[in-house]
């Protein structure tokens, strides 16, 4: 991997059709912003549709001539999830981009009961791949990619309390939904290899961006000194969205990346050009990553016929 992988190495995508999960603002823009810039059908998909459409309008302003469209996406609410699933026009699928995500919010649930976190970081994207798996197996080269952190080091997921009824700690619970993410990826990746696909199943995480997903937790709580203290971080610490969408666009472009990989700026997980990022040994076990599997289909109702022996 060249040290210096920026938005000018990723290669032509005309012809491909990319689906970005929360590209409304932050990552998700950039992500869905330079896949057009480079020839890609690009399919907005956000939970609101006055932003949804606020940004498409903007990314053609930046990128004449841009193909891109909105549609709506609630990762809290599965009924959204199928809807945009059944309603997707495309029966091939090239890219899908699991990027949307909260952080760190006080309790909540989503619209069927699961913790919120836990509930759109994960079971959302579980169930949305799942429903487009068929298109994603019907074009060659596919790729999935699904956005972690490595805040994920901070917690294991615990199979007995995934909705973290026991003992809510909203830090710990986004942790657990990242650590869920890359199990996810890596049980999604050796079912993908067991089917015989070519279709690649790949994480990546921004390091720290400047986005609005470290705001969104505090203010929601009502911590405006936590608020403020988050955004004098984003603005002299953090990288800019557009440095934190390379290890996505990385991922879901590059020629070189394999399966299970997990992709991360270079320089300690915090900043510079795309590397190989380090996992919690937790994200690569394959009894919890089937565990999760089959919690997950039975709390979604959706079901990966497909990869089924």
């Amino acid at each position: 991997m060249s040290s210096g992988w920026n938005e000018q190495n990723i290669p032509d995508q005309h012809g491909r059709t990319a689906v970005v999960t929360g590209a409304n603002s932050g990552i998700g823009y950039v992500t869905a912003r330079e896949l057009a810039r480079k020839g890609a059908r690009v399919v907005l998909a956000c939970r609101s549709e006055a932003r949804g459409t606020e940004a498409g309008d903007r990314l053609v302003t930046e990128v004449p001539g841009a193909q891109v469209e909105f549609a709506r996406l609630d990762l809290g609410d599965l009924a959204s999830v199928r809807e945009f699933a059944r309603t997707l026009p495309y029966d091939r699928l090239d890219l899908l981009i699991n990027n949307a995500g909260v952080m760190a919010l006080p309790y909540g649930t989503t619209a069927d009961a699961f913790e919120t976190q836990f509930g759109v970081n994960h079971l959302g994207h579980f169930a949305l791949t799942g429903l487009l798996l068929p298109a994603l197996l019907d074009t060659p080269g596919a790729r999935v990619v699904t956005v972690s952190s490595t805040t994920h080091a901070l917690a294991n997921i615990d199979i007995n309390d995934l909705n973290s009824e026991q003992r809510y700690r909203r830090w710990v619970a986004y942790a657990r939904s990242k650590t869920a993410n890359l199990l996810f990826t890596h049980e999604l990746a050796r079912r993908l290899a067991a089917h015989g696909s070519d279709v690649v199943a790949a994480a990546a995480h921004p390091g720290y961006a400047a986005t609005n997903l470290q705001s969104a937790g505090p203010r929601m709580a009502g911590r405006r000194f936590t608020e403020r203290f988050m955004a004098v971080g984003n603005r002299f610490f953090a990288q800019p969205a557009e440095a934190g969408a390379l290890p996505t666009l990385y991922a879901a472009t590059d020629p070189d990346v394999s399966p299970d990989s997990f992709t991360g700026p270079a320089l300690a997980g915090w900043r510079g050009s795309p590397g190989p990022s380090w996992r919690a040994p937790w994200t690569r076990n394959d009894q919890a990553g089937e565990q999760l599997w089959a919690a997950s289909e039975r709390l979604t109702g959706v079901s990966y016929d497909p990869l089924k022996a």
